[in-house]
């Protein structure tokens, strides 16, 4: 007991130095990713260092649940794959230690860090979250001069559309500028025409402004220019003119609340009541656009409307009317305005349904996406579990350490798993599959996964041997298999030569006969041999006789003689390979000659 607990200490020690040091690669990993993705929006702000580090801040805390899962996979596989490199793992399992007993400890440390990943996600991750699109949202009303496209209209700023052709991005300077001026109303605007021009902020960060120069000023000179033929404008032509434009640049933080609805920047506690709240509303919204489609063209008869109808068809008070026959005896211009008034109504309530159909595919996208977000929580939260049991059998079972293979299996693995989980996902948002099933995918497919090499890798199975592999797919392709009989450097007895003789001449007579036996010809025997194939007892004999004289004469000084072993045929058994085994047999009997040939002239040599 007290070895095991010193070998306890001694796997925990290793594990948490080898995924400390992993878990700092895989956050600058997913940081990278993270800096890559949002680099447009932070580059040319004018951004201090303090609010950078504190959008990297809180960035590194949504991106701690993602890490983990990476770190902990790449730390088993290196941590376990030292210990297999080292032969420590093979003394311990010789010391009557299963691999399930020595991956015990680091098992209570991988609940831990479940917990605390679950920790991340439904505490910490949900303010990050909140920080992230504030701070998104504040750089965004930062220095428009920076966002300004080149070749579209930019609404930017507000009460001003502004089109720039051509952008110097070294110099500032904007060419063939258009500028719409709205700010003094719909009715009175203003338009600018340069060739070139130069936007900074001021001094203050409350004001932009705006050199132009060499260009045309369109201003109309009254409010109700709309409601007259002639519109009296003014035009002025300037070589340079600056405009100034109310726009605080400096970077105001949103309020807290503005993104308080987003599902990522909610609790679990929240996400479960807001996704009640939100069903409710959907079905609530649902039931009045049913009851506003039954009053609507797509009229809905009720039973006692119907009984009433058929009472009145009943009584005679009702004369049938045939509308074809009515409409035929209208005017042209009468039945026309009859069609368009149809025509407009269906379209008036396809667009009415179109309208609604859009309001409630939102809610029921964001009802999923509350419902991925509860979910995601625990399910990556599971991943650092499950892909414990994948690297750990993993690395026992290839048994290299340092950063070369685990960290290309790793990755392997990891973008397998990447792949399958953004695929669920998506399939969910869309409603493709019930959002269950997607978020759950990539968890219920890589944990059997890391059952079955926990499994096969603690009773040290051969399904992991590499040369079980090749020898099956050798016979199943029927590849010829050769020998590789060198001399050896130790020899402890040599071969009985004169037993041997024996043994060679007997097995030389045995493989001509089964030769000359075999009729591949006889096709019906072939075919039924294949199908109903059954181990010939001569032919297992011959096999086990050429093994024998083998294993015996590999002992042997002689270099000739382990020339001729090396000629020694393997034999394939099955009827598929018939011409091979004709000529097999043939070679045997050839091979067993030269052997005794070579046998007898040693002998009389010596």
């Amino acid at each position: 007991m007290r070895i095991v607990k010193k070998l306890d200490i001694y796997i925990l020690k290793n594990f948490i130095t080898l995924f400390l040091g992993t878990f700092c690669i895989s956050l600058f990993a997913v940081m990278m990713q993270f800096l890559w993705k949002f680099m447009d929006e932070l580059v040319g702000k004018g951004l201090g260092y303090d609010v950078i580090a504190k959008f990297f801040f809180y960035a590194a805390e949504t991106l701690v649940p993602i890490a983990l899962p990476l770190a902990i996979l790449l730390a088993s596989l290196i941590s376990f794959g030292n210990l297999g490199e080292r032969l420590e793992l093979l003394a311990i399992k010789a010391a009557g230690i299963s691999l399930w007993r020595t991956m015990r400890p680091l098992l209570i440390v991988m609940m831990m860090l479940a917990g605390v990943s679950f920790y991340f996600q439904d505490v910490v991750t949900p303010n990050a979250e909140n920080q992230i699109l504030l701070f998104r949202y504040s750089i965004m009303q930062k220095s428009p001069e920076v966002d300004i496209p080149e070749g579209v209209f930019y609404d930017g700023i507000s009460g001003i559309n502004l089109y720039v052709k051509q952008k110097n991005k070294e110099t500032g300077m904007l060419y063939d500028v258009v500028i719409y001026n709205m700010r003094d109303g719909i009715d009175n605007v203003h338009i600018v025409l340069s060739d070139s021009a130069r936007l900074e902020s001021s001094a203050d960060k409350q004001f932009l402004l705006l050199h132009l120069y060499s260009g045309e000023q369109f201003e109309n000179l009254r409010s109700s220019a709309l409601l007259t033929k002639n519109v009296p404008y003014r035009r002025e032509t300037f070589v340079r003119q600056d405009l100034l434009i109310d726009f605080d640049t400096n970077l105001n933080m949103a309020d807290n609340e503005t993104f308080s609805g987003a599902a990522k920047t909610k609790k679990m506690d929240r996400l479960l009541s807001d996704i009640d709240s939100l069903q409710q509303d959907a079905d609530s919204l649902g039931r009045n656009y049913y009851q506003d489609m039954k009053r609507g063209v797509l009229y809905v008869y009720r039973m006692d409307e119907v009984d009433k109808i058929d009472s009145i068809k009943a009584s005679g008070a009702y004369q049938a009317v045939d509308i074809d026959t009515l409409f035929a005896h209208m005017k042209t211009s009468e039945q026309m305005a009859i069609v368009r008034a149809a025509i407009n109504r269906v379209q008036q309530q396809q667009m009415d349904v179109e309208f609604k159909t859009g309001i409630m595919n939102a809610q029921d996208t964001e009802i999923r996406n509350h419902q991925m977000k509860f979910w995601e929580k625990i399910t990556l939260a599971l991943t650092c579990l499950v892909f414990f049991f994948i690297g750990a059998p993993l690395g026992a079972i290839i048994r290299k350490g340092g950063l070369g293979l685990p960290v290309v299996v790793a990755v392997v693995i990891f973008i397998a798993y990447y792949i399958i989980n953004i695929g669920g996902q998506k399939m969910a948002k869309v409603g493709t599959v019930p959002v269950v099933v997607g978020m759950w995918m990539s968890t219920v497919i890589l944990a059997p996964i890391g059952a079955f090499l926990t499994i096969k890798s603690n009773n040290d199975s051969v399904v992991f041997n590499i040369d079980s592999y090749k020898a099956f797919f050798n016979h199943l392709l029927g590849i010829r298999q050769k020998r590789h009989i060198s001399r050896k450097e130790v020899i402890i007895y040599d071969p009985d030569y004169d037993s041997v003789s024996l043994r060679l001449q007997s097995l030389a007579e045995a493989a001509n006969a089964y030769r000359r036996k075999w009729k591949p010809w006889l096709l019906l025997r072939i075919l039924k041999e294949t199908i109903w194939y059954h181990a010939d007892p001569q032919l297992q004999t011959i096999c086990n006789e050429i093994e024998g004289c083998v294993e015996e004469l590999s002992n042997s000084k002689n270099r000739h003689i382990l020339a001729h072993l090396n000629r020694m045929p393997i034999i394939h058994q099955e009827p598929r390979f018939h011409n091979r085994l004709r000529r097999e047999l043939r070679t045997t009997v050839s091979t067993c000659n030269d052997l005794l040939t070579e046998i007898r002239q040693m002998q009389s040599a010596q």
